[in-house]
């Protein structure tokens, strides 16, 4: 089959990998009919991540229809069904499954030792990401294996689209968890930095949340102008002070929910904080870039929550720890429980209330998914989200 695989920074390629097969009772094969890159994707193309190999199977948004059903997963699928794969693989049954943890499953992380030296516990094996995760083969390909198939999928109804369900594997749940993370009150001021895909769901799940104001700031164009269309108020850091703006919205109060979701390559102006990340990144010193996260815990205001659904991977430098604990906030994290979160937000698509493909502005062919990676990861030709069939 045809993929798009990890050879290095800057390099992937679409070429033939052996087709999968079942390899445990509870797994099943899915023909892809659509999968996306996702911002995540950016990191381990920039390779900021550890434990990619060459030609590992990129990509962990991806859907399709059930081909062949293992014996274990028989009472949950057949062949024909149309289902949605969560990034994050789940079993269902283990301490953290029973509670609703499901990015912190305890059963499919196959590679949980190798983990466990990093992170001291292990999470969930994830689809495309890393041998740390599991080492699993991703999903921007022609077929998937998915393991723990009978817990590791979402149906989908007749009617619906895959554009309109496909994000139900990742960047929709990920942005309603950063946004219910903040529990959202009535009168709340949300503020958003990152006007990315996750950044968008981000301010549409706020807004169905009741904010009163919701904010967000980057500094594409087109981003801010999508956050706009969604009910957000955009402030483009390169071109205003972010403080300022924020403090003239706020009445000085600053808002009292702040949702990072940019993660470990964030961008900033030109100031001294953001040089001093850039070179310890650059001779690896600092794994993550800590701007957003310092900038949020400074314009908080006091008892607030600082949401954090951006992805980070190792460290961080210069975080003020003082001023969050002084100023009594409450710091919420996390891979994404994708099957909590994936019912509801079906529910939500089927009446109307959010349709996720407003956010698609590119649908090419997988085969064109290499330079798809480059115009994606440069913000050209106003790519704020990409589509790829196989």
């Amino acid at each position: 089959m045809q993929a798009l695989t990890w050879h290095g920074k800057g390099d992937i390629r679409c070429e033939s990998v052996p087709d999968p097969r079942i390899e445990d009772p509870r797994d099943a094969i899915i023909r892809v009919t659509s999968c996306a890159i996702c911002g995540s994707d950016l990191h381990l193309y920039d390779n900021m991540i550890p434990g990619m190999r060459h030609g590992d199977v990129m990509g962990h948004e991806t859907m399709g229809e059930v081909m062949e059903v293992g014996p274990g997963a028989r009472h949950a699928l057949k062949a024909g069904d149309r289902v949605v794969i969560p990034f994050t693989i789940t079993c269902g049954e283990c301490w953290q499954c029973r509670r609703g943890n499901f990015s912190l499953c305890e059963t499919s992380n196959r590679n949980a030792k190798l983990q466990e030296q990093v992170f001291g516990r292990a999470g969930a094996g994830l689809f495309g990401y890393t041998h740390l995760t599991g080492g699993y083969p991703g999903g921007q390909a022609e077929y998937l294996r998915v393991p723990f198939a009978d817990r590791t999928h979402v149906k989908v109804p007749s009617g619906l689209t895959d554009e309109q369900v496909l994000f139900l594997s990742d960047i929709l749940p990920t942005g309603w968890q950063g946004a219910v993370q903040c529990d959202i009150q009535p009168e709340d001021t949300v503020c958003i930095w990152g006007a990315g895909p996750v950044g968008q769901m981000c301010i549409r799940s706020a807004v169905l949340l009741g904010a009163k104001q919701v904010i967000c700031i980057d500094r594409v164009p087109e981003r801010l102008a999508m956050a706009r269309a969604g009910g957000a108020i955009p402030i483009d850091f390169d071109q205003e002070s972010v403080l300022e703006r924020i403090d003239e919205l706020t009445d000085r109060k600053g808002p009292e929910k702040c949702i990072d979701a940019v993660g470990l390559e964030a961008h900033a102006t030109a100031t001294l904080g953001s040089i001093y990340d850039r070179v310890k990144q650059a001779v690896m010193l600092e794994s993550d870039r800590a701007h957003v996260l310092r900038e949020m815990a400074y314009v908080c205001r006091g008892g607030g929550v600082l949401s954090v659904p951006g992805v980070y991977g190792g460290l961080v430098d210069k975080f003020p720890m003082g001023l969050v604990m002084n100023k009594a906030l409450t710091i919420r994290t996390g891979q994404t429980h994708v099957n909590r979160w994936s019912g509801d937000l079906l529910r939500r698509i089927e009446a109307g209330q959010i349709d996720p493909s407003f956010v698609i502005t590119h649908t090419v062919p997988l085969a064109a998914g290499p330079d798809m990676y480059r115009t994606f990861r440069d913000k050209q030709d106003g790519c704020i989200k990409v589509v790829l069939k196989p």
